[in-house]
This record gives C-alpha cells, structure tokens and sequence, in this order.
C-alpha cells in the first residue's frame, strides 16, 4: 500500500454513505415537477401540430386557385342603348295658387260656425252665420220708407199732369208748372235712394251668410261663435288654402336659365318632379308654369314655378322638396352603369372584357349622368361588356372570370 494514499477512518464511512443517499433523493424530487410540465406541453402542443399538418395537407380553396392561376372574379355588364334625361335640379318650396283669409263683411254677432277644422271646403259653401235679425229690420225699414216716396212721387206725377192741362188754359201759371216737374224729379230720385237703401239691406243679409270664397283646406278656427265680429278685424274667421292644384317654387342657378328659357319659350311642356327634403322619395309629378321676370343679383338664381294636380294632397303648403326638371330626353343613346367608369388624373376610361377573357383599358367620353347610369358619347358601343366592379387588381391583358350583370333594356322615360 502507498503510504501517501488516504484511506478515510472506519467510523466516517457510514456517514459518507448517508450523505450520498440524501443527495440521490434530493434530485429525484427536483426531476418529478419537470417530467409533469413537459407532459403537459406535450399534451397541448401536439394536437396543434397534428391540426396544422392536416390543415397544410387540405386542398387549396377556389380563390386561392384563381389568385395562383392569375385569374381575377369581377362583376360585369353590357353597355346598352336606351334614354336617358338631361336635369336641372332645385331648392324649393310648395307654394298654394290662392290663400284667403275669411274675414266678415258686417258687424255682429257669430251665431254659428258650420265647418270643421281642417276639412276640405268647396267654392260657395258655407262657413259662418252672423245674427242677420239687425239688417232684416233695417230692410223692412228701407221697404217701407220706399212705399211712402212712391206714394209721394205717384201724387206729384198726378199734379204735374193737371198743371200740364191747365196752363195752356191760363189756369195756372207756367212757374207753377216748373215747380212741380221738379218735384216730380226729386220724388224719383228719392225712389232710387230708397231702392239702393233696400239692395244695401238685402246685401248685408247676404253677407251675414258667410261662404268659402275658394275651393281648398281650411284650417284652424280663428274665432268662436258668440263673439262680436267686425270687418275692421285683422284676425279673420278662418284661413282657406288652395291645395289641388297647387305650385312649388324653386330656384336654378343663371347659369342655367337659358337652356329651360329656350325650351319654355317653344312652348314644350317641361316635366317637374318633386322629391322629399332627403331627395330619395318622389312626391309628385308636375310640369313647368312660368319663369320669373327678373334674376337675383345677391344669390345669382331665378325662380321657377311648376305646377301640380296634387290629386292625393301629397305637398303640402310650405313644405320643403327638391324639384327636378327635365329639360330633354336623350334617346338611343349608348348606356353603362357610372359605377363602370373609371376616373385617373389624366383620363376616363373602362375596362372592356374581350372575348378571350382578358380585359383592355378603353378610353371613353361620359355625356350626361344620371342616376346610376352614366350616357357614353364616343369610345363604346352597345353590346361590349364593361368591368363594374374588380376593377382595383386589373390591368391591360389581365385575364378575368366576370359574372356578367341581367342585361339592362334601358329605357328612361320622364
């Protein structure tokens, strides 16, 4: 035995063997929580690989097939030929052809009121009555004051008659004579006082009667029976408004006035529609009446006014609308949908499908739009079939899969 090497006592080697058995369990424990976290990882980490594997394996969707196969899906249609219309549009406001305020035509008491609020009245019908009793006694009156002057005048006629045969005989004298011709004069025209007394009479009567002076809508009751009325009054019985027809006044700008001035002046019929405050809705339809006589310096426009049979009572007095006036209908024209074209900075243009499939740019001229069609004047012909919509991933000779639109027949009529 080397007596350098080192051999522990007996009595250290039961602990030295002690020590290592601690040692050996004590990294056993460690170990336990880490194979736990990794079976759990494992758990949920290798179903997601299995599901994407699987999903990697799918077959690829028809989109992404086109996109791979540079095939690109629009929507399509062919242009057309039909009509299409040329419009001046409008702020305006309905306008009633006649608005009375009912007013009495004597003094005294409402007796009755024989309409309801809000109804439909018609010409001559009618509205009120004023106790009529003061002016039937005022025409007896005048009656019988006319009986007496005609007595009196019949007694002058009478005199003047025999003062006609007696001067001739030297009975009477010719002063006499003349005296009693004016008599006879005056009579008659004390006659005639008393008949215009007695029509001024029989007229109150008439007027104590009160009737709708138009046909229209009246509206709320502005005084109630019992009341003393005057003709002095500014308030009115009631307020009656035309309705049928009726007009709406709108306004264009000067720039336009000559274009509706030439049609107006040939005497064609210029339709006019009216369209809510949103101007979506079409309210009614009517046509052109008459052009004011003078341009507003302040605004630069000119007033219109249309007139409406109003046959349902859709406008409404004072209410806003939107008027649209057709100045001319173009016909057989060529038609696209404006969606179809397309605008850059230094043309306007739409794709065309070719019948390989494949789009070409084409440069095209818009006239008139309206709606959501748009009239091209040059460039495009009925029948070719135009991109609507797609048009962002396009370019010359990219080949298309276009889902063509229902054939449009195209037509507008005013």
């Amino acid at each position: 035995m080397n007596k350098d090497e080192y051999r522990p006592p007996v009595e250290e080697q039961p602990r030295k063997v002690e020590l290592e058995r601690a040692r050996a369990t004590r990294w056993r424990w460690l170990w336990l929580p880490g194979l736990i976290l990794l079976a759990v990882v494992l758990y949920y980490v290798w179903p997601r690989k299995g599901s994407s594997k699987a999903t990697s394996t799918a077959p690829p969707s028809a989109g992404s097939s086109l996109r791979a196969s540079g095939v690109a899906p629009v929507d399509a249609t062919k242009a057309w030929k039909g009509n299409i219309g040329v419009y001046v549009t409008g702020l305006g406001a309905v306008t009633p052809v006649y608005t009375v305020t009912v007013v009495s035509q004597v003094s005294g008491y409402l007796m009755n009121v024989f309409y309801k609020q809000g109804e439909m009245v018609h010409k001559g019908d009618l509205l009120a009555l004023i106790d009529p009793r003061p002016y039937q006694v005022m025409l007896e009156n005048d009656q019988a004051a006319l009986a007496r002057d005609t007595a009196t005048y019949n007694n002058a006629v009478v005199d003047l008659k025999r003062y006609q045969v007696l001067v001739p005989e030297r009975a009477e004298t010719e002063q006499t004579l003349a005296t009693q011709a004016a008599t006879v004069k005056s009579d008659a025209a004390i006659l005639k006082t008393d008949q215009a007394a007695i029509d001024t009479a029989k007229l109150d009567l008439v007027y104590c009667h009160i009737t709708a002076p138009v046909t229209g809508r009246v509206g709320l009751r502005l005084i109630d029976p019992g009341n003393y009325v005057q003709p002095s009054s500014s308030t009115g019985l009631a307020v009656i408004t035309q309705i049928q027809p009726i007009t709406v006044i709108f306004t264009i700008s000067e720039d336009q006035l000559p274009e509706v001035f030439t049609r107006w002046r040939t005497g064609a019929r210029l339709p006019v529609d009216a369209y809510d405050r949103t101007n979506t809705t079409k309210i009614a339809t009517g046509y052109l009446e008459t052009i004011d006589n003078e341009i507003d310096p302040t605004t630069g426009t000119v007033k219109l006014r249309a007139i409406f049979a109003n046959n349902k009572g859709s406008l409404f007095p004072n209410q806003f609308v939107n008027a649209r006036l057709l100045v001319e209908m173009k016909r057989g024209v060529t038609l696209v949908p404006s969606a179809a074209v397309q605008r850059n900075s230094q043309a306007t243009y739409v794709y065309v499908v070719k019948p390989d499939s494949t789009v070409s740019m084409q440069m095209v001229k818009v006239g008139t739009t309206e709606g959501n069609d748009s009239e091209i004047t040059s460039g495009l012909s009925p029948g070719q079939v135009v991109v609507m919509s797609g048009v962002d991933k396009l370019q010359e000779g990219t080949k298309v899969r276009a889902h063509l639109e229902a054939e449009n027949t195209g037509t507008q009529t005013p």
